[in-house]
């Protein structure tokens, strides 16, 4: 699977709450950098962050990759989201928008994600 393959199975999978779709797609050894939070490091801490993400969470994003570097087994790739979000707790649907670098492993041939991190480039007031 590409990269941009991959990409576009999280997203599919982040708009799903598909947890399972998603941990698939990161490697044996992740670290997820969400905004606002400590790092989650490792594949427990991961799918403990995306438990709560959808448990507060609906997205709704679309994803725009800007640039993909690759070298050797290693690439890094520089997105952009952008949609809408439900608060679920608040019944209140607000904009998305954020930046995102993505860290990808080649692991016995496949693609995954290594390391992700994201900003928001639409702070709520």
């Amino acid at each position: 699977m590409s990269i941009q393959s991959v990409l576009k199975s999280y997203e599919t999978a982040l708009n799903a709450n598909d947890i399972e779709t998603i941990l698939a797609l990161y490697g044996s050894a992740p670290v997820f950098m969400p905004q606002h939070a400590p790092a989650l490091v490792g594949r427990d801490a991961v799918r403990a962050g995306y438990e709560q993400v959808f448990a507060t969470l609906k997205l709704a994003v679309g994803f725009d990759i800007h640039e993909i570097e690759q070298a050797g087994d290693w690439a890094w790739v520089r997105t952009s989201s952008a949609g809408r979000t439900k608060i679920l707790a608040a019944d209140v649907e607000v904009t998305e928008g954020n930046n995102e670098l993505f860290v990808f492993r080649r692991e016995n041939g496949a693609w995954k994600i290594h390391r992700y991190l994201f900003a928001t480039n639409q702070p709520r007031a």
